[in-house]
Protein backbone atom coordinates (compact mmCIF):
# COMPACT_ATOMS: atom_id res chain seq x y z
CA UNK A 1 0.00 0.00 0.00
CA UNK A 2 2.97 2.30 1.00
CA UNK A 3 4.33 1.66 -2.29
CA UNK A 4 1.11 2.32 -4.85
CA UNK A 5 0.79 5.59 -2.24
CA UNK A 6 4.29 6.82 -3.21
CA UNK A 7 3.87 5.82 -6.68
CA UNK A 8 0.60 8.04 -7.17
CA UNK A 9 2.30 11.11 -5.25
CA UNK A 10 5.11 10.64 -8.04
CA UNK A 11 2.76 10.10 -10.93
CA UNK A 12 0.83 13.59 -9.14
CA UNK A 13 3.91 15.55 -9.28
CA UNK A 14 5.35 14.36 -12.48
CA UNK A 15 2.18 15.92 -14.09
CA UNK A 16 2.42 19.15 -12.51
CA UNK A 17 5.83 19.07 -13.39
CA UNK A 18 4.73 18.77 -17.03
CA UNK A 19 2.17 21.38 -16.73
CA UNK A 20 4.57 23.53 -15.35
CA UNK A 21 7.01 22.92 -17.95
CA UNK A 22 4.31 23.50 -20.79
CA UNK A 23 3.31 26.71 -19.21
CA UNK A 24 6.54 27.94 -19.24
CA UNK A 25 7.42 26.95 -22.59
CA UNK A 26 4.17 28.53 -23.48
CA UNK A 27 5.34 32.31 -21.70
CA UNK A 28 8.68 31.78 -23.29
CA UNK A 29 7.35 31.38 -26.76
CA UNK A 30 4.06 34.11 -26.64
CA UNK A 31 5.16 35.90 -29.00
CA UNK A 32 4.80 33.13 -31.69
CA UNK A 33 1.30 32.34 -30.48
CA UNK A 34 -0.31 34.64 -32.54
CA UNK A 35 2.24 33.42 -35.58
CA UNK A 36 2.40 29.17 -34.98
CA UNK A 37 -0.07 26.74 -36.36
CA UNK A 38 0.71 24.47 -33.35
CA UNK A 39 -1.22 26.78 -31.01
CA UNK A 40 -4.36 27.04 -33.22
CA UNK A 41 -6.03 25.17 -30.75
CA UNK A 42 -5.75 27.82 -28.00
CA UNK A 43 -6.64 31.31 -29.70
CA UNK A 44 -9.72 29.61 -31.73
CA UNK A 45 -10.62 28.44 -28.36
CA UNK A 46 -10.16 32.45 -26.60
CA UNK A 47 -11.93 33.57 -29.94
CA UNK A 48 -15.03 31.23 -29.83
CA UNK A 49 -15.39 32.76 -26.34
CA UNK A 50 -14.91 36.21 -27.33
CA UNK A 51 -17.62 35.32 -30.53
CA UNK A 52 -20.01 34.63 -27.77
CA UNK A 53 -20.06 38.01 -26.51
CA UNK A 54 -19.94 39.52 -30.21
CA UNK A 55 -23.48 37.58 -31.27
CA UNK A 56 -25.16 38.92 -28.48
CA UNK A 57 -23.98 42.41 -28.98
CA UNK A 58 -24.90 42.27 -32.55
CA UNK A 59 -28.51 41.08 -31.77
CA UNK A 60 -29.29 43.22 -29.04
CA UNK A 61 -27.75 46.61 -30.68
CA UNK A 62 -27.79 46.28 -34.64
CA UNK A 63 -31.43 46.42 -36.38
CA UNK A 64 -32.48 43.39 -38.04
CA UNK A 65 -33.33 43.48 -41.77
CA UNK A 66 -35.95 41.66 -43.43
CA UNK A 67 -34.77 40.00 -46.46
CA UNK A 68 -35.66 36.33 -46.75
CA UNK A 69 -37.22 35.16 -43.58
CA UNK A 70 -40.71 36.07 -44.31
CA UNK A 71 -40.61 34.48 -47.78
CA UNK A 72 -39.12 31.59 -46.04
CA UNK A 73 -42.25 31.07 -43.34
CA UNK A 74 -44.41 31.71 -46.33
CA UNK A 75 -42.62 28.60 -48.34
CA UNK A 76 -42.98 26.42 -45.52
CA UNK A 77 -46.10 27.46 -44.35
CA UNK A 78 -47.85 26.37 -47.45
CA UNK A 79 -46.66 23.10 -46.89
CA UNK A 80 -48.23 22.87 -43.46
CA UNK A 81 -51.57 24.22 -44.45
CA UNK A 82 -50.98 20.93 -46.85
CA UNK A 83 -49.73 21.79 -50.47
CA UNK A 84 -46.80 19.46 -51.81
CA UNK A 85 -46.87 20.88 -55.79
CA UNK A 86 -43.94 22.79 -55.55
CA UNK A 87 -44.78 24.86 -58.24
CA UNK A 88 -47.38 26.54 -56.15
CA UNK A 89 -45.46 27.37 -53.12
CA UNK A 90 -44.19 30.78 -53.30
CA UNK A 91 -43.11 33.46 -50.93
CA UNK A 92 -42.84 37.23 -50.96
CA UNK A 93 -39.54 37.04 -52.68
CA UNK A 94 -41.00 34.07 -55.28
CA UNK A 95 -41.42 30.76 -56.07
CA UNK A 96 -39.93 27.95 -53.16
CA UNK A 97 -36.77 26.68 -55.43
CA UNK A 98 -34.70 24.80 -52.29
CA UNK A 99 -34.62 21.63 -52.12
CA UNK A 100 -37.24 19.09 -49.74
CA UNK A 101 -34.54 19.31 -46.86
CA UNK A 102 -34.94 23.36 -46.34
CA UNK A 103 -38.67 23.18 -46.22
CA UNK A 104 -38.12 20.17 -43.10
CA UNK A 105 -35.45 22.48 -41.40
CA UNK A 106 -37.21 25.89 -41.10
CA UNK A 107 -40.93 23.97 -40.94
CA UNK A 108 -39.21 23.41 -37.23
CA UNK A 109 -37.78 26.89 -37.14
CA UNK A 110 -41.39 28.12 -38.49
CA UNK A 111 -42.78 26.05 -34.98
CA UNK A 112 -40.06 27.28 -32.97
CA UNK A 113 -40.05 30.89 -34.04
CA UNK A 114 -44.03 31.12 -33.60
CA UNK A 115 -44.69 30.60 -36.78
CA UNK A 116 -41.74 32.90 -37.68
CA UNK A 117 -43.06 35.99 -35.83
CA UNK A 118 -40.27 36.13 -33.15
CA UNK A 119 -37.47 37.58 -35.19
CA UNK A 120 -35.42 37.84 -31.63
CA UNK A 121 -35.58 33.68 -30.76
CA UNK A 122 -34.48 33.22 -34.52
CA UNK A 123 -31.40 35.65 -34.47
CA UNK A 124 -30.49 33.69 -31.38
CA UNK A 125 -30.85 30.52 -33.23
CA UNK A 126 -29.18 31.62 -35.73
CA UNK A 127 -25.91 32.39 -33.89
CA UNK A 128 -26.18 28.95 -32.31
CA UNK A 129 -25.59 27.57 -36.03
CA UNK A 130 -23.14 30.28 -36.62
CA UNK A 131 -21.00 29.52 -33.09
CA UNK A 132 -21.28 25.54 -33.81
CA UNK A 133 -19.90 26.41 -37.45
CA UNK A 134 -16.68 28.32 -36.15
CA UNK A 135 -16.27 25.15 -34.48
CA UNK A 136 -16.36 23.04 -37.18
CA UNK A 137 -14.18 24.90 -39.48
CA UNK A 138 -11.82 25.68 -36.41
CA UNK A 139 -11.70 21.64 -36.26
CA UNK A 140 -10.51 21.64 -39.63
CA UNK A 141 -8.23 24.27 -39.31
CA UNK A 142 -6.53 22.53 -36.12
CA UNK A 143 -6.52 19.16 -38.03
CA UNK A 144 -4.21 20.87 -40.78
CA UNK A 145 -1.67 23.13 -38.69
CA UNK A 146 -1.50 25.19 -41.87
CA UNK A 147 -2.79 28.55 -41.28
CA UNK A 148 -1.17 31.34 -38.39
CA UNK A 149 -3.80 31.69 -35.63
CA UNK A 150 -3.59 35.34 -36.08
CA UNK A 151 -5.57 34.79 -39.30
CA UNK A 152 -8.58 33.50 -37.28
CA UNK A 153 -9.10 36.98 -36.03
CA UNK A 154 -10.18 38.54 -38.95
CA UNK A 155 -12.29 35.14 -40.04
CA UNK A 156 -14.22 35.58 -37.31
CA UNK A 157 -14.55 38.39 -34.98
CA UNK A 158 -13.74 40.90 -37.70
CA UNK A 159 -15.98 39.66 -39.86
CA UNK A 160 -19.45 42.40 -39.98
CA UNK A 161 -20.96 40.82 -43.14
CA UNK A 162 -20.62 37.45 -41.95
CA UNK A 163 -22.19 38.35 -38.62
CA UNK A 164 -25.04 40.07 -40.82
CA UNK A 165 -25.39 37.00 -42.85
CA UNK A 166 -25.76 34.45 -40.23
CA UNK A 167 -27.80 36.67 -37.34
CA UNK A 168 -29.19 39.89 -39.09
CA UNK A 169 -30.42 38.19 -42.42
CA UNK A 170 -31.33 35.15 -41.22
CA UNK A 171 -30.29 33.45 -44.89
CA UNK A 172 -30.73 29.69 -45.80
CA UNK A 173 -27.20 29.58 -47.00
CA UNK A 174 -25.54 29.61 -43.39
CA UNK A 175 -27.45 26.28 -42.38
CA UNK A 176 -26.22 24.62 -45.59
CA UNK A 177 -23.09 25.32 -44.64
CA UNK A 178 -22.92 23.94 -41.15
CA UNK A 179 -23.92 20.98 -42.16
CA UNK A 180 -21.06 20.87 -44.95
CA UNK A 181 -18.32 21.44 -42.74
CA UNK A 182 -19.93 19.05 -40.04
CA UNK A 183 -19.12 16.31 -43.59
CA UNK A 184 -15.69 17.66 -44.06
CA UNK A 185 -14.82 16.66 -40.17
CA UNK A 186 -16.58 13.38 -40.90
CA UNK A 187 -14.31 12.63 -43.82
CA UNK A 188 -11.33 13.87 -42.20
CA UNK A 189 -12.06 11.42 -39.16
CA UNK A 190 -12.60 8.65 -41.73
CA UNK A 191 -16.16 8.30 -41.36
CA UNK A 192 -17.27 8.33 -45.23
CA UNK A 193 -20.15 6.78 -45.18
CA UNK A 194 -22.07 9.00 -42.34
CA UNK A 195 -20.04 12.23 -43.99
CA UNK A 196 -21.61 11.35 -47.48
CA UNK A 197 -25.12 11.04 -45.49
CA UNK A 198 -24.22 14.52 -43.96
CA UNK A 199 -23.34 16.11 -46.91
CA UNK A 200 -26.62 14.87 -48.89
CA UNK A 201 -28.23 16.66 -46.49
CA UNK A 202 -26.38 20.04 -46.75
CA UNK A 203 -27.63 19.74 -50.60
CA UNK A 204 -31.15 19.50 -49.72
CA UNK A 205 -31.29 23.13 -47.92
CA UNK A 206 -29.55 24.27 -50.96
CA UNK A 207 -27.86 23.42 -53.95
CA UNK A 208 -24.55 25.53 -53.67
CA UNK A 209 -23.18 22.53 -51.61
CA UNK A 210 -23.37 20.91 -54.82
CA UNK A 211 -19.91 22.72 -55.57
CA UNK A 212 -18.23 20.83 -53.47
CA UNK A 213 -19.01 17.33 -55.30
CA UNK A 214 -16.80 17.26 -57.82
CA UNK A 215 -13.77 17.15 -55.43
CA UNK A 216 -15.58 14.82 -53.12
CA UNK A 217 -16.12 12.09 -55.86
CA UNK A 218 -12.70 11.94 -56.60
CA UNK A 219 -11.26 11.16 -52.86
CA UNK A 220 -13.82 8.74 -52.55
CA UNK A 221 -12.26 7.34 -56.05
CA UNK A 222 -9.41 7.97 -54.66
CA UNK A 223 -9.92 6.30 -51.20
CA UNK A 224 -12.47 3.44 -52.25
CA UNK A 225 -12.40 2.96 -55.82
CA UNK A 226 -15.50 3.23 -58.00
CA UNK A 227 -16.84 -0.35 -56.82
CA UNK A 228 -16.94 1.02 -53.53
CA UNK A 229 -18.02 4.28 -54.18
CA UNK A 230 -21.22 3.74 -55.53
CA UNK A 231 -22.96 2.06 -52.61
CA UNK A 232 -21.91 6.03 -50.70
CA UNK A 233 -23.00 7.59 -53.82
CA UNK A 234 -26.24 5.89 -53.60
CA UNK A 235 -26.54 6.82 -50.09
CA UNK A 236 -26.14 11.03 -51.39
CA UNK A 237 -29.08 10.31 -53.68
CA UNK A 238 -31.66 7.99 -51.73
CA UNK A 239 -31.20 10.21 -49.00
CA UNK A 240 -32.66 13.16 -52.01
CA UNK A 241 -35.19 10.76 -52.76
CA UNK A 242 -36.51 10.10 -49.50
CA UNK A 243 -36.63 13.71 -48.40
CA UNK A 244 -38.24 14.80 -51.14
CA UNK A 245 -40.91 11.97 -51.97
CA UNK A 246 -43.83 13.89 -50.71
CA UNK A 247 -42.87 16.38 -53.23
CA UNK A 248 -41.79 13.94 -55.91
CA UNK A 249 -45.22 11.76 -55.22
CA UNK A 250 -47.49 15.28 -56.10
CA UNK A 251 -45.38 16.48 -59.43
CA UNK A 252 -42.27 15.16 -59.90
CA UNK A 253 -41.28 17.16 -62.89
CA UNK A 254 -42.10 20.64 -60.93
CA UNK A 255 -39.99 19.45 -57.56
CA UNK A 256 -37.23 18.66 -59.77
CA UNK A 257 -37.65 21.76 -62.00
CA UNK A 258 -38.18 23.99 -59.25
CA UNK A 259 -35.33 22.64 -55.97
CA UNK A 260 -32.47 21.55 -58.70
CA UNK A 261 -32.81 24.13 -61.35
CA UNK A 262 -29.37 24.49 -62.81
CA UNK A 263 -30.73 26.79 -65.81
CA UNK A 264 -32.10 29.23 -63.60
CA UNK A 265 -31.71 32.83 -64.65
CA UNK A 266 -30.61 35.41 -61.73
CA UNK A 267 -31.53 38.76 -62.16
CA UNK A 268 -29.00 41.53 -62.90
CA UNK A 269 -29.07 43.78 -60.17
CA UNK A 270 -27.91 41.75 -57.80
CA UNK A 271 -25.48 40.42 -59.18
CA UNK A 272 -22.02 41.20 -57.40
CA UNK A 273 -19.14 39.39 -59.72
CA UNK A 274 -20.76 40.67 -62.78
CA UNK A 275 -22.15 43.77 -61.96
CA UNK A 276 -19.32 45.05 -64.92
CA UNK A 277 -20.97 43.75 -67.44
CA UNK A 278 -23.74 45.04 -69.41
CA UNK A 279 -27.34 43.40 -68.79
CA UNK A 280 -27.66 41.84 -72.37
CA UNK A 281 -23.96 40.08 -71.66
CA UNK A 282 -24.93 38.94 -68.53
CA UNK A 283 -28.39 37.12 -69.44
CA UNK A 284 -26.50 35.47 -72.41
CA UNK A 285 -27.30 31.96 -72.59
CA UNK A 286 -23.65 32.12 -75.08
CA UNK A 287 -21.88 33.20 -71.95
CA UNK A 288 -23.86 30.87 -69.00
CA UNK A 289 -22.33 28.04 -71.68
CA UNK A 290 -18.83 29.99 -72.02
CA UNK A 291 -18.63 29.69 -68.08
CA UNK A 292 -19.59 26.26 -67.80
CA UNK A 293 -17.27 25.11 -70.19
CA UNK A 294 -14.53 26.91 -67.93
CA UNK A 295 -15.59 25.65 -64.98
CA UNK A 296 -15.66 21.95 -66.32
CA UNK A 297 -12.51 22.01 -67.83
CA UNK A 298 -10.34 23.72 -64.81
CA UNK A 299 -12.10 21.13 -62.90
CA UNK A 300 -10.46 18.54 -65.27
CA UNK A 301 -7.19 20.33 -65.43
CA UNK A 302 -7.24 20.38 -61.44
CA UNK A 303 -8.08 16.89 -60.83
CA UNK A 304 -5.29 15.74 -63.73
CA UNK A 305 -2.54 17.98 -62.97
CA UNK A 306 -2.87 18.96 -58.92
CA UNK A 307 -5.13 16.77 -57.11
CA UNK A 308 -4.29 13.24 -58.95
CA UNK A 309 -0.58 11.96 -57.89
CA UNK A 310 2.58 12.19 -60.22
CA UNK A 311 2.76 8.98 -62.28
CA UNK A 312 -0.59 7.53 -61.34
CA UNK A 313 -2.74 6.84 -64.14
CA UNK A 314 -6.73 7.82 -64.17
CA UNK A 315 -8.06 4.81 -64.56
CA UNK A 316 -5.64 3.66 -61.44
CA UNK A 317 -8.58 5.88 -59.91
CA UNK A 318 -11.46 3.63 -60.90
CA UNK A 319 -9.79 0.41 -59.75
CA UNK A 320 -9.96 -0.79 -55.82
CA UNK A 321 -6.32 0.26 -53.80
CA UNK A 322 -5.42 -3.21 -53.71
CA UNK A 323 -5.43 -3.45 -57.03
CA UNK A 324 -3.39 -0.53 -58.62
CA UNK A 325 0.04 -0.83 -59.65
CA UNK A 326 1.16 1.55 -57.36
CA UNK A 327 0.67 1.58 -53.05
CA UNK A 328 -2.55 3.16 -52.21
CA UNK A 329 -1.75 5.61 -49.90
CA UNK A 330 -4.64 7.74 -48.10
CA UNK A 331 -5.34 11.24 -48.44
CA UNK A 332 -3.79 13.56 -45.57
CA UNK A 333 -6.11 15.69 -43.72
CA UNK A 334 -4.23 18.72 -45.77
CA UNK A 335 -4.98 16.91 -49.27
CA UNK A 336 -9.02 16.04 -48.24
CA UNK A 337 -9.46 19.71 -47.37
CA UNK A 338 -7.63 21.17 -50.05
CA UNK A 339 -9.43 19.27 -52.78
CA UNK A 340 -12.63 19.94 -51.41
CA UNK A 341 -11.74 23.50 -50.73
CA UNK A 342 -10.62 24.07 -54.42
CA UNK A 343 -13.41 22.21 -55.55
CA UNK A 344 -15.86 24.59 -54.26
CA UNK A 345 -13.71 27.90 -55.29
CA UNK A 346 -13.30 26.87 -58.60
CA UNK A 347 -16.90 26.73 -59.01
CA UNK A 348 -17.50 30.25 -57.11
CA UNK A 349 -14.60 31.88 -59.82
CA UNK A 350 -17.38 30.76 -62.98
CA UNK A 351 -20.57 31.63 -61.24
CA UNK A 352 -22.95 32.64 -63.28
CA UNK A 353 -24.13 35.12 -60.65
CA UNK A 354 -23.08 35.78 -57.12
CA UNK A 355 -25.14 37.51 -54.35
CA UNK A 356 -23.87 39.39 -51.38
CA UNK A 357 -25.03 36.04 -49.08
CA UNK A 358 -23.59 33.84 -51.30
CA UNK A 359 -20.24 35.31 -49.30
CA UNK A 360 -20.49 32.60 -46.51
CA UNK A 361 -20.12 29.68 -49.02
CA UNK A 362 -16.17 30.45 -49.17
CA UNK A 363 -15.57 33.17 -46.71
CA UNK A 364 -14.52 30.15 -44.29
CA UNK A 365 -12.44 28.11 -46.97
CA UNK A 366 -10.34 31.31 -48.20
CA UNK A 367 -7.53 31.68 -45.39
CA UNK A 368 -6.53 28.25 -46.13
CA UNK A 369 -6.72 28.27 -49.76
CA UNK A 370 -4.33 31.34 -50.01
CA UNK A 371 -1.83 29.79 -47.58
CA UNK A 372 -2.09 26.57 -49.45
CA UNK A 373 -0.81 28.73 -52.85
CA UNK A 374 1.95 30.03 -53.87
CA UNK A 375 1.10 33.46 -52.00
CA UNK A 376 4.36 34.55 -51.20
CA UNK A 377 5.74 34.25 -54.85
CA UNK A 378 3.03 36.68 -56.22
CA UNK A 379 3.13 38.88 -53.50
CA UNK A 380 4.98 41.56 -54.98
CA UNK A 381 3.33 41.23 -58.51
CA UNK A 382 0.00 41.46 -56.83
CA UNK A 383 0.75 44.22 -54.61
CA UNK A 384 2.07 46.02 -57.49
CA UNK A 385 -0.72 45.66 -59.83
CA UNK A 386 -3.25 46.42 -57.38
CA UNK A 387 -1.58 50.02 -56.87
CA UNK A 388 -1.96 50.59 -60.44
CA UNK A 389 -5.51 49.39 -60.38
CA UNK A 390 -6.16 51.56 -57.32
CA UNK A 391 -4.55 54.58 -58.97
CA UNK A 392 -6.22 53.89 -62.43
CA UNK A 393 -9.76 53.62 -60.27
CA UNK A 394 -9.05 57.13 -58.50
CA UNK A 395 -8.11 58.47 -62.06
CA UNK A 396 -11.83 57.82 -63.22
CA UNK A 397 -13.46 58.68 -61.02
CA UNK A 398 -11.73 62.36 -60.87
CA UNK A 399 -12.35 62.88 -64.46
CA UNK A 400 -15.83 61.63 -64.34
CA UNK A 401 -16.85 63.41 -61.21
CA UNK A 402 -18.82 66.60 -62.17
CA UNK A 403 -16.50 69.67 -61.49
CA UNK A 404 -17.11 71.90 -58.98
CA UNK A 405 -19.77 74.62 -58.33
CA UNK A 406 -17.32 78.02 -58.98
CA UNK A 407 -18.66 80.35 -56.22
CA UNK A 408 -20.54 78.10 -54.05
CA UNK A 409 -23.01 79.90 -51.44
CA UNK A 410 -21.93 78.99 -48.05
CA UNK A 411 -24.91 78.94 -46.15
CA UNK A 412 -25.82 75.91 -48.60
CA UNK A 413 -22.94 73.69 -48.79
CA UNK A 414 -23.29 70.05 -48.88
CA UNK A 415 -21.32 67.37 -47.28
CA UNK A 416 -20.00 66.41 -50.85
CA UNK A 417 -19.04 69.96 -51.74
CA UNK A 418 -17.68 70.88 -49.35
CA UNK A 419 -15.21 68.24 -49.08
CA UNK A 420 -14.50 68.83 -53.23
CA UNK A 421 -14.44 72.58 -52.42
CA UNK A 422 -11.91 73.04 -49.55
CA UNK A 423 -9.09 70.98 -50.80
CA UNK A 424 -6.30 69.50 -49.14
CA UNK A 425 -6.96 71.75 -45.79
CA UNK A 426 -10.55 70.68 -45.58
CA UNK A 427 -10.03 66.91 -45.26
CA UNK A 428 -10.84 66.47 -42.09
CA UNK A 429 -13.57 68.45 -43.25
CA UNK A 430 -15.22 66.53 -45.95
CA UNK A 431 -14.71 63.31 -43.74
CA UNK A 432 -16.28 64.59 -40.70
CA UNK A 433 -19.19 66.03 -43.07
CA UNK A 434 -19.72 63.16 -44.76
CA UNK A 435 -20.00 61.11 -41.62
CA UNK A 436 -22.67 63.74 -40.61
CA UNK A 437 -24.27 64.39 -43.57
CA UNK A 438 -24.23 62.17 -46.62
CA UNK A 439 -27.00 59.95 -45.71
CA UNK A 440 -28.92 62.88 -46.84
CA UNK A 441 -32.33 63.08 -45.55
CA UNK A 442 -33.32 62.94 -41.75
CA UNK A 443 -31.10 60.09 -41.74
CA UNK A 444 -27.43 59.26 -39.55
CA UNK A 445 -24.58 57.55 -41.47
CA UNK A 446 -23.90 54.62 -39.13
CA UNK A 447 -21.25 51.98 -39.40
CA UNK A 448 -22.40 48.13 -40.56
CA UNK A 449 -22.27 47.55 -36.42
CA UNK A 450 -23.49 50.87 -34.66
CA UNK A 451 -26.42 50.89 -33.03
CA UNK A 452 -29.84 52.67 -34.63
CA UNK A 453 -29.87 56.24 -33.63
CA UNK A 454 -32.96 58.17 -33.63
CA UNK A 455 -34.18 60.05 -36.57
CA UNK A 456 -36.23 62.34 -34.69
CA UNK A 457 -33.14 64.17 -32.22
CA UNK A 458 -31.59 67.00 -32.98
CA UNK A 459 -27.81 65.50 -33.73
CA UNK A 460 -29.41 63.85 -36.84
CA UNK A 461 -31.77 66.74 -38.47
CA UNK A 462 -30.12 68.34 -41.61
CA UNK A 463 -29.98 71.68 -39.54
CA UNK A 464 -28.47 70.83 -37.18
CA UNK A 465 -25.97 68.78 -39.72
CA UNK A 466 -25.21 72.30 -41.12
CA UNK A 467 -24.24 73.61 -37.97
CA UNK A 468 -22.20 71.02 -37.05
CA UNK A 469 -20.47 71.38 -40.80
CA UNK A 470 -19.82 75.07 -40.10
CA UNK A 471 -18.40 74.74 -36.62
CA UNK A 472 -16.40 72.52 -37.56
CA UNK A 473 -15.09 74.06 -41.04
CA UNK A 474 -14.63 77.09 -38.51
CA UNK A 475 -12.44 75.36 -35.80
CA UNK A 476 -10.02 74.01 -38.92
CA UNK A 477 -10.05 77.90 -40.21
CA UNK A 478 -8.52 79.00 -36.79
Amino acid sequence: MAGVARRKASGGQHNATQVWAKLRTLWQEKHLIVLNPEYTLLVVSLLWLLEIGINVWVIQHVAYTEIDWKAYMDEVEGVINGTYDYTELKGDTGPLVYPAGFVYIFTALYYITSHGANIRLAQYLFAVFYLITLLLVFRIYHRTKKVPPYVFFFMCCASYRIHSIFVLRLFNDPVAMLLLFGAINLFLDGRWTLGCGLYSLAVSVKMNVLLFAPGLLFLLLSEFGLVKAIPKLTLCAAIQLVLGLPFLLENPVGYMTQAFDLGRQFMFKWTVNWRFLPEWLFLSRYLHLLLLSAHLLTLLLFALRRWKRPGQSVFDLLKEPSQRKSPAEKPTADQTVLILFASNFIGMCFSRSLHYQFYVWYFHTLPYLLWSGGVKKLAHLLSSAALHACHTIMLLSLWLAPPPDPDPAPTTTTAREGYQTWGLGGVEVGMRALASGAAGGNSCLAAPFSPARSTSSGSCCPHSQKSALAATISHSMK
